[in-house]
């Protein structure tokens, strides 16, 4: 098993937990598979299990993966992914609401 770095876009759906007038959010998440597919797709299920509606989602890759690109990773982030690994679980590490007419779009 390894953890994937996960980048998710969440369109919305009643009973979804986003807050009122939001038109979407876009979720970190550190999930465990055997491969980058396996995570992804239990990662969507476990989205549509929570009244969520994931749209798009784009892989990050591994840690080690992550680090031969040259990126930093923090300990706390280490640690979350860490945990996917140890409890074989999505860890959802940030979520981030959208306001505006369409994803991605921020209200001023």
């Amino acid at each position: 098993m390894q953890v994937y770095t996960l980048v998710i876009e969440l369109g919305r759906r009643e009973g979804d937990g986003l807050p009122e007038g939001a038109t979407g959010a876009g979720l970190v998440c550190y999930a465990s598979g055997k491969d980058e597919a396996e995570a992804v797709r239990e990662t969507v299920a476990i989205l549509k299990q929570a009244e969520m509606a994931p749209l798009d989602v784009t892989g990050y890759g591994t840690l080690e993966e992550r680090l031969a690109e040259g990126q930093e990773i923090d300990d706390e982030e280490r640690a979350l992914m860490q945990r996917a690994l140890d409890e074989n679980s999505v860890i959802i590490a940030q979520m981030t609401p959208w306001f505006g007419d369409r994803p991605g779009d921020i209200a001023h």
